[in-house]
């Protein structure tokens, strides 16, 4: 059996170190990982000269597991959502654990969800416990309005 451990990246566009938000993710990602487990850590790097998300969390894990991936290339959490849906299918992953924010955690599932269908991997949701700030509330919301072809694109993405 393989389990993929999926920690979605978050910036505030170009800080040299993990934003708190990305690092609560990382945390909460460090408790359920155990030794037999695959991390994916997602993210990008906002502006030139400045290290990807995913390779500032791979660089402060501690946590001993199988193996990680560093995905450079997820934009948005559409691309969250495809990077997770490759990596299990390549790893031919039973179990996909996605860690994300309180506030996030609804919209990631959902695409992620959709990138995984035929894949027959199960997918856990698990979240920060961070507040959400009434700009994370309108952020997701206006979000929302894009999600269903979002997911459409998720799920014929292989």
């Amino acid at each position: 059996m393989t389990r993929l451990v999926a920690v979605l990246g978050y910036s505030d566009r170009g800080a040299p170190e993990l934003h708190h938000v990305c690092a609560a993710r990382l945390a909460r990602a460090e408790l359920e990982a155990s030794a037999d487990d695959v991390v994916l850590f997602s993210g990008w790097d906002r502006r030139r000269g400045t290290r990807a998300e995913a390779d500032l969390m791979a660089q402060s894990w501690r946590t001993p597991v199988r193996a990680r991936i560093v995905d450079r290339g997820a934009r948005t959490t559409l691309g969250n959502a495809i990077g997770v849906g490759r990596a299990t299918r390549r790893l031919e992953a039973d179990e996909v654990v996605l860690v994300t924010s309180s506030w996030h955690g609804r919209r990631a599932g959902f695409l992620v969800r959709a990138s995984l269908l035929g894949s027959g991997a199960t997918l856990r949701v698990v979240r920060t416990d961070e507040p959400t700030t009434p700009r994370h509330s309108f952020r997701e919301l206006v979000a929302w309005v894009a999600v269903p072809v979002l997911a459409l694109v998720a799920a014929r993405t292989r």
